[in-house]
């Protein structure tokens, strides 16, 4: 650690991330002690929050994740509009001083450093080798196929509109395939979308963090060489993991 030139120091920033809690009554309690004494500077939370969208989960995520000692920012995912009510749980964690993001940014002060993350849902797409068929199956699948590439436009926006060099990209979908190894290929179209993979690059991420995922991998690269970082909880195998950037 050395002190920079207006008196802040260049200590690595610390983000706790994690996501796929799936909050039910079988794991409640289980995050909580572990994210009382983060050694970090933010904890971001990736999406799939709740097991299946409803409120008596909600209340138990709350419950989790109240006071915590550092800023909490999420996504939702595609469990938590399980009951189509996602808008009220976006509520509950607002309300409850969570920065929860939709295709927007924000932006903190880390120890006189500033710390961009732009968020997004994200959604299928597919990838170059593992395309799926964006214009085929029911309507709800056809709809579910176009809304990795159409967040992939709000992420690289969310992105430009950070004013700071340190910016990461959140989202619940996965932007490569790297990360997805281990899940069957064949449903590889269905977890992600090469588009945000591109977002990410395009938009000048220094780190992605994703889950939904559960069989996949942690560690990955985008084409253009940002690290992403798969934290669903069955995947990291712990309560959350801790990145330095």
């Amino acid at each position: 650690m050395s002190p920079a030139a207006d008196g802040t120091t260049t200590a690595p920033l610390r983000i706790a991330a994690v996501a796929d809690l799936h909050m039910r009554d079988a794991v409640a309690g289980r995050f909580r002690p572990d994210f009382l004494r983060l050694n970090a500077d933010v904890l971001l939370l990736g999406g799939d929050l709740t097991e299946g969208g409803g409120l008596y989960e909600a209340d138990l995520l709350c419950a989790e994740i109240a006071r915590l000692p550092v800023p909490v920012v999420a996504v939702l995912g595609n469990h938590d509009h399980d009951r189509r009510i996602g808008y009220r749980i976006a509520s509950m964690l607002t309300d409850l001083g969570v920065h929860l993001l939709d295709g927007d940014a924000i932006t903190l002060d880390v120890r006189g450093r500033l710390l961009g993350i732009a968020g997004v849902m994200g959604g299928r797409g597919g990838f170059p080798d593992h395309p799926g068929r964006p214009d085929q199956a029911s309507t709800e699948h056809r709809a579910r196929m176009r809304r990795g590439p159409l967040d992939a436009l709000r992420l690289r926006r969310a992105l430009d509109s950070l004013e700071c060099e340190t910016r990461i990209a959140l989202m619940h979908f996965a932007p490569i395939t790297d990360t997805l190894a281990g899940e069957p290929p064949k449903i590889y179209p269905g977890l992600g979308c090469h588009d945000l993979g591109e977002a990410v690059d395009a938009g000048g991420a220094v780190l992605a963090i994703h889950g939904h995922a559960h069989g996949g991998t942690e560690v990955g690269r985008t084409a253009g060489g940002v690290p992403v970082r798969n934290v669903s909880y069955p995947v990291l195998g712990r309560t959350c993991a801790v990145y330095e950037v």
